[in-house]
């Protein structure tokens, strides 16, 4: 038809030209004419050509494929950001799952679909129909993901029967992978699905529903650093839902890359000391506030959320009385105990009230009023000057000096050094502690301060409560000559190619402002509590580095009155849940000190038989194994993700009262 339509218009236009050729006398214009007819012919000639090789020859093909094949727009998952140490040991990685999802529009008959899928991955099908019918929303044209990380055998199985799978899909996936298992667990974090709440607010822009974010730790408060941007590609698919070629593509942009401030060696250690306890240990650099290691027990598997924990197994994290949920280097709040005669010791001395030589008699007990407080040594300490007080933790010095110090001011103190308020780590749900005060008594019981409880909260017991973070903060303080560093758990942000983003430089949140003379003394007794010969722990005395420290026994709530620490009145042992919990905070070297210590073990009686000899082992292992650390850029250093610049230069030191 086409070739008799072709025919007859070149017929009749050629008629044309050689009735007008016959009017026209002329040689030169004939020529020319008839170079201008040869060049039309050839032109309608390859035009035929064409047509007749689309419609005749490929237009079957073509014909199917107009019928059959359609244009499709496929997301492309974004890796996640790499997390590293701060030695550029790799921690946290991605590994590709394998997703299996069903196109409705293409898998006809879904049925049957559905029947052989379930044989192929031995899964129940009404399973499989029952995970589609309960997803709502989805276009006809976009794949129901039915199981995800299906396991290379099941993808295998598929692949090799697609041809009877149509509408069946199978997505690869880039999925967290802790390297470690159980490794920094509670400082990184895990991740979860979004939910419909969170798709809908302004913070998780370009998320879509089956996305995995952050839930805990550094995964959860630096999402937005490591989630990378989605990329997509244009694919043409047949009537099987099956992908025929590619047409176009956007390519994810991967998201940053962190670098903690861990040691994940000494983190390790930290964690093995830990491993048949209920407590906390967290590492500090004293002269810039970086979290060298950062250990909260019992622990949880991060791989396990991975995959999906079953409600069963989350409800059994959640109703452990460990509560390995809990980060309680931030979130555990316990009483001080003997830790906090730091304070009580400062604020005797800055207000004037004892110096160094002054001395108190210890006979065992001290007397007030009507009741008696008795020490922790039953038969006393006698003559002790303030060196012994803090050296030995006499808790007659301490009731003294608090009692002449007074609760409201000893709070002054207290708060100088950041317990009872924040330190504005960048992880979630920081505990306040609790600094108490006369008005806060009044607001909170209505009742007025009795002069007795000060005496209590001078030996930090009592209402005080604060977490190791704080104690670890407190201690550094005193290690570097008075300065408060914000607590930072990132050391610097990459590109994936490498490029810095931000680096995190130290941040001053406060100097102290207590003298120097004050310091010296303080000091001296920490190192005598370690190296002295009546020292709390001596015991955990290192050969070749000088170590300072404070050990603390905190009495836990509820025991009855009149009970002795680890013994009933008939020397019954005291149950478990009834011990004391065991404090040591250190820092070493005495001398130019480059790591600080909290340690806490809950029911472990004794700081210095119990939570010592964890920061001894810490320390030592700190200063002996230091490997050399990569350098992040000197340049701009903002938090990553405040937008703030942290350098030391912008007026950011502040005195705190």
């Amino acid at each position: 038809m086409i070739f008799v339509i072709f025919y007859h218009v070149v017929y009749a236009f050629w008629g044309y030209v050689k009735n007008y050729l016959k009017t026209v006398n002329s040689d030169w214009f004939n020529q020319r004419i008839t170079g201008v007819i040869l060049c039309i012919a050839a032109a309608f000639s390859v035009l035929f050509i064409r047509v007749f090789y689309l419609q005749v020859i490929e237009g079957e093909t073509y014909r199917r494929l107009s019928e059959n094949n359609s244009i499709r727009l496929q997301s492309v998952d974004a890796p996640r950001g790499l997390i590293f140490d701060t030695n550029r040991s790799m921690l946290v990685d991605n590994r590709p799952s394998f997703d299996l999802g069903i196109i409705i529009k293409d898998a006809k008959p879904l049925d049957e679909t559905v029947r052989k899928l379930a044989r192929y991955l031995d899964t129940p099908a009404d399973e499989i129909t029952a995970k589609i019918t309960s997803t709502k929303g989805v276009p006809s044209f976009k794949p129901i993901f039915v199981k995800r990380d299906i396991g290379r055998n099941a993808m295998a199985a598929v692949e090799v029967h697609k041809f009877d799978l149509p509408g069946v899909t199978i997505t690869i996936r880039p999925v967290r992978h802790y390297i470690n298992s159980m490794h920094a667990s509670h400082l990184i974090g895990y991740l979860g699905e979004i939910n419909a709440d969170e798709l809908s607010s302004s913070e998780y822009t370009g998320c879509r529903g089956g996305d995995y974010i952050g839930r805990f730790g550094v995964e959860k408060s630096y999402e937005n650093i490591l989630r990378g941007q989605r990329g997509g590609r244009q694919v043409e698919v047949d009537v099987r839902g099956q992908v025929v070629r590619v047409l176009k593509t956007v390519d994810a942009q991967p998201g940053k890359n962190l670098f903690l401030t861990i040691n994940a060696g000494l983190q390790k250690l930290a964690e093995s000391l830990l491993v048949d306890k209920v407590g906390a240990v967290v590492a500090m650099d004293p002269n810039s506030g970086h979290i060298l290691a950062m250990v909260s027990n019992p622990t949880f598997d991060q791989n396990a959320f991975v995959s999906g924990l079953s409600h069963d197994q989350w409800n059994e994290l959640l109703s452990n009385p460990d509560h390995p949920m809990t980060n309680k280097v931030l979130q555990g709040e316990y009483p001080p105990a003997s830790t906090y005669k730091i304070v009580t010791a400062i604020a005797g001395l800055e207000e004037g009230l004892v110096d160094e030589n002054t001395i108190f008699n210890c006979p065992g007990y001290y007397a007030f009023g009507n009741r008696v407080f008795r020490c922790w040594r039953r038969g006393g300490h006698g003559k002790v000057d303030m060196y012994r007080a803090i050296t030995e933790s006499c808790d007659v010095y301490f009731y003294q000096v608090g009692e002449a110090v007074g609760v409201n001011k000893l709070a002054e103190y207290a708060r100088a050094f950041g317990l009872g308020s924040r330190t504005k780590i960048r992880l979630d749900n920081e505990a306040r502690g609790l600094i108490p005060t006369s008005e806060w008594k009044r607001k909170r019981f209505g009742e007025p301060w009795q002069r007795g409880e000060t005496l209590s909260i001078a030996i930090g017991q009592g209402f005080n409560l604060v977490t190791p973070l704080q104690m670890v903060n407190l201690v550094a303080a005193i290690a570097n000559g008075g300065t408060l560093y914000r607590p930072l758990i990132v050391k610097a942000v990459e590109t994936a190619d490498g490029g810095l983003v931000q680096d995190g430089a130290p941040y001053i949140a406060g100097r102290l402002n207590i003298s120097e003379k004050t310091l010296a003394i303080v000091r001296k007794g920490l190192w005598g509590v370690v190296n002295g010969d009546r020292g709390t722990a001596r015991g955990s005395r290192l050969k070749e580095i000088e170590m300072s420290g404070k050990t603390g026994t905190a009495q836990v709530v509820g025991r009855k009155e009149g009970e002795d620490r680890g013994k009933k009145k008939d020397d019954e042992e005291v149950e478990h849940h009834f011990k004391d919990h065991a404090w040591f905070v250190a820092y070493a070297p005495s001398k130019d000190p480059e790591i600080a210590v909290a340690v806490i073990v809950e029911h472990g009686e004794h700081g210095s038989s119990t939570a010592a000899p964890i920061a001894k082992a810490v320390i030592q292992f700190y200063l002996e194994n230091k490997e050399g650390e990569f350098l992040a850029g000197q340049v701009g250093n903002p938090d990553p993700g405040s937008g703030e610049l942290l350098s030391l230069t912008e007026g950011r030191i502040t005195n705190v009262q």
